[in-house]
């Protein structure tokens, strides 16, 4: 059944959505932990989100600042980043595996004084600290030297700061928070989004993602990427969905089995690694099984009562959303990016083109460059990036256009393929255009074994590929074939994974053009980390990094004639 419509959002502040929602829904559960070993109803967020804003203000937060926070996927989060709200400043997040060199970077873009975190990354926080502005340190479960605790905090609030009049102040031209971008080219960019854009996001996608009060999401991915803060943080404190906080995405399906969700959001590994695991336990042709049967399937990974449910960030390969199609859940894939408040295409639940990241939310408008590059203009456009007026200009011209820096094509129902990133395509050395991308999902589709896959051929006579091992799905072949040493090393130079992996290679040449196909490929003995220097923190590709890194594995392939 379709959830509860929601509301109209006709507010001025995600302050004031927020305030509505915990009025209406006071004794319903606002945040909670799988197990529900903490619970927040929505009367209790409200009084904590107050009794923080008045212990920020104590510290100076007002309307403008900003405030840094970097703890994994908790209450304290939403509580933390809603107060911060409520005075008119700009709470942001700091991926938890940022270095502390990286975490001075955005400190001294941002500015910030005050940064709010857990135990575990306040030593980090500290060296940072004496590069930047910061003056406090919040640690939210403990009180290490050089810290204020979460308590203390609260304690400090007082009595006669008019909280009612702070929040009301907050209109849809202030900066609600700060995304920084992946930095796969440069040093991460600050996106400014303002209460506007958001609240433009959260009515534009109202009736293509109807969530309410009765529905119920996990929150796993980091909240310092807008997909989580979007779909997890800001439609739940507009709309009243319940959400499940999980601090560790290594136990997403014991969480999905405790929540049941009606929601569910995912990067194209994520809905790849649940396929895997459906098809070990013998569902491989959803489409052959009767009806009670798909829905047993479901209820094996807590997805049988799933009713809306996207998948975007990066290519997913059309078998996986074929799979789950046939399973009853229609995945509706979206494309966007932090600089349009996260999702600016998505396919309509009843109307799912695979292939295509969907049409335009509404008043988003879409149209293509001379060269094919994909502009977006309306209410989601960032306000621009933090500091940086000449990258704001580079990316919104005076006519309001952002270059997605995607190249595209839109078809006649105004549904949009994402080809590749402008600056990513081959060009191999007979001029031929082709997308790493797309050669690379197939790489990755043909076998549960390959994690990552990196196409090379630039300016080359055929393309090569890099192939890194998925750490879980290789564990399990180590498994099944009783090899003792499952390590990367060990795996990458066993015959037989050589042997599979070479026969997904062939497989996915099959599905490609002669030019595309890869002719030579290497698995490197090693495992690649969100953070690490192959991978951003959402698990982009930094192909830049990683040709440099590996440029002795490339010739060597090139150089085998």
């Amino acid at each position: 059944m379709p959830p509860t419509a929601p509301p109209d959002l006709q507010v001025a502040s995600l302050c004031e959505a927020f305030q509505n929602s915990a009025n209406a829904l006071a004794e319903r559960t606002a945040v909670r932990t799988p197990g529900g070993s903490t619970t927040l109803k929505w009367s209790e967020y409200r009084d904590g989100v107050e009794r923080i804003a008045r212990g920020l203000a104590e510290l100076g937060v007002a309307r403008g600042d900003t405030v840094g926070l970097m703890m994994v996927n908790r209450p304290e989060f939403h509580l933390v980043d809603m107060a911060a709200l409520h005075l008119g400043a700009t709470p942001f997040s700091i991926y938890n595996t940022s270095a502390p060199e990286q975490i001075a970077y955005l400190f001294g873009n941002a500015e910030n004084r005050v940064v709010v975190c857990e135990e575990q990354f306040v030593p980090r926080i500290l060296e940072a600290r004496g590069q930047t502005n910061v003056e406090h340190v919040v640690c939210i479960d403990g009180s290490p030297d050089g810290t204020l605790s979460l308590s203390d905090l609260e304690a400090r609030g007082r009595d006669d700061f008019d909280f009612e009049a702070a929040w009301g102040a907050v209109d849809d031209g202030d900066v609600a928070t700060l995304i920084y971008t992946s930095g796969t080219t440069g040093p991460p960019k600050g996106v400014e989004l303002t209460h506007g854009n958001l609240l433009a996001e959260l009515r534009a996608l109202t009736g293509l993602l109807p969530l309410g009060p009765d529905d119920r999401g996990v929150s796993y991915l980091p909240s310092a990427h807008i997909a989580d803060r979007l779909l997890f943080h800001y439609f739940s404190a507009a709309y009243g969905m319940e959400v499940t906080t999980l601090e560790n995405p290594a136990g997403l399906v014991p969480a999905l089995l405790d929540v049941r969700p009606t929601f569910f959001g995912g990067v194209p590994r994520i809905w790849e690694k649940l396929m895997a695991g459906l098809e070990a336990a013998g569902v491989t042709d959803p489409s052959a099984l009767p009806e009670d049967a798909r829905r047993g399937a479901l209820e094996k990974i807590g997805m049988d009562q799933v009713y809306s449910s996207v998948c975007g960030a990066a290519p997913v390969p059309t078998e996986v959303l074929e799979f789950f199609l046939a399973l009853g859940i229609p995945v509706q894939e979206v494309w966007g990016m932090s600089e349009l408040t996260g999702v600016a295409t998505i396919n309509p639940r009843d109307a799912v083109r695979i292939g295509s990241v969907g049409i335009a939310v509404p008043e988003t408008e879409l149209k293509l460059a001379e060269d094919g590059e994909l502009l977006c203009r309306g209410p989601i456009v960032m306000r621009g990036y933090r500091g940086q007026p000449e990258k704001t200009a580079e990316t919104i011209d005076k006519d309001g256009w952002l270059a997605t820096g995607d190249i595209a094509e839109i078809d006649s129902d105004g549904y949009l393929k994402i080809v590749d990133r402008k600056k990513e395509l081959i060009i191999n050395a007979a001029g031929k255009n082709m997308s790493p991308a797309n050669i690379e999902q197939k790489l990755k589709a043909a076998s549960p074994l390959i994690g990552q896959a990196v196409t090379i051929g630039d300016g080359r006579k055929y393309n090569v590929a890099l192939l890194v091992l998925d750490p879980d799905n290789s564990a399990a072949y180590a498994k099944q074939h009783g090899l003792v040493d499952a390590s990367a090393a060990a795996l990458a130079n066993d015959d037989g994974v050589q042997a599979a992996v070479a026969a997904a290679v062939e497989t996915a040449n099959g599905r490609m053009a002669r030019v595309e196909q890869i002719k030579r490929f290497t698995i490197l003995p090693t495992d690649w980390q969100p953070g690490g220097v192959e991978l951003t923190p959402t698990s982009k590709l930094k192909r830049k990094p990683i040709a440099e890194k590996y440029a002795g594995e490339i010739e060597a392939l090139y150089a085998a004639e």
